[in-house]
């Protein structure tokens, strides 16, 4: 069966304002093949178009179909579908929402955890968040006077710091700065003035660190030859040496020995004493009567005179 040009025409006319239809209403986030749910809420203004989203914990559940203003209430009515698949209780919230700072809004699902499961064409109740941008204009009078302030504040400090900036007394920043400055000059000029004996006397100082690392090699020897010569075992006899002495000293101290009881026996301190004065009377007499004891052959004593008694 041969088809004639005028069918074929009317055919492609066809396709073409069902495709037309087709593509109008899927750009309004209509799918007219895609079986939906249709509920319902309402909101004081009209923030939302009808390609605008529905969202269920961040994830896209729907679309909003349709925007109808109610003349009665004053209110603005959403018509939005979700998914055949998704339950959710009539108790549940619409909220309405920024999703982002350039603008552009949705509505989201909030649940209620309850078994009163919503049905197509219910009415829920509705919320609207507050948005950054919202927030920061209601709030933008109050932060301009605290601003207004903070300004006020820093241009009191700024002048505050310009007046003691220019103080030109003996006490003023400018001469500090210029006190600073010379103790820097000098400091500099000392730094390139050790640094210049450094270079000088460098072969001095090389030849210093040598003589001390010879030094301390030899101090090392010493000490090692210090180690082998047991010098633990002689201070160890020196020890007990001292302690024999500390003995001896408590010894006569106590008046223990020959040398204990001359040092403490008062008696042979006494007798010792009048031997001396008895020996010193003996040597004067001697000395005063030479022939009373050089003339030993002598039967005559000769007496002593008046004077010679005395």
């Amino acid at each position: 069966m041969k088809i004639s040009k005028e069918v074929k025409t009317a055919i492609l006319v066809l396709l073409g304002i069902i495709l037309f239809i087709f593509g109008f209403n899927y750009l309004k986030g209509i799918n007219l093949f895609e079986p939906d749910n249709i509920y319902y809420t309402e909101f004081d203004y009209n923030a939302l178009n009808k390609s605008s989203v529905v969202t269920l914990k961040g994830n896209t559940v729907g679309k909003v179909q349709d925007i109808i203003y109610d003349y009665k209430t004053g209110k603005t009515r959403i018509a939005f579908s979700v998914n055949e698949q998704l339950k959710f209780s009539k108790n549940s919230t619409i909220r309405l929402y920024e999703t982002g700072l350039m603008g552009g809004n949705a509505i989201s699902i909030i649940l209620a955890y309850d078994q009163d499961i919503a049905k197509p064409g219910d009415v829920l109740k509705s919320e609207v968040e507050m948005g950054l941008i919202r927030t920061l204009s209601k709030n933008f009078s109050g932060l301009s006077d605290n601003l207004d302030s903070t300004l006020k504040s820093t241009d009191t400090l700024l002048g505050n710091i310009n007046k003691i900036v220019i103080d030109e007394s003996d006490a003023g920043l400018k001469k500090t700065i210029q006190e600073l400055n010379a103790t820097l000059t000098a400091y500099k000029n000392l730094a390139y003035s050790i640094n210049g004996v450094v270079s000088e006397n460098d072969k001095n100082i090389n030849t210093i660190l040598e003589n001390f690392k010879t030094t301390s090699t030899e101090l090392s020897q010493i000490t090692a030859q210090l180690k082998q010569a047991n010098l633990g075992q002689t201070v160890e006899s020196l020890n007990t040496t001292l302690s024999n002495v500390n003995t001896l000293l408590a010894g006569l101290n106590n008046g223990e020995g020959s040398m204990g009881k001359l040092l403490k026996d008062e008696t042979l301190y006494k007798n010792l004493e009048g031997a001396s004065k008895e020996i010193e009377e003996l040597l004067r007499d001697i000395k005063l009567h030479p022939k009373r004891y050089f003339r030993v052959l002598s039967k005559k004593e000769i007496p002593y005179g008046d004077s010679e008694t005395k």
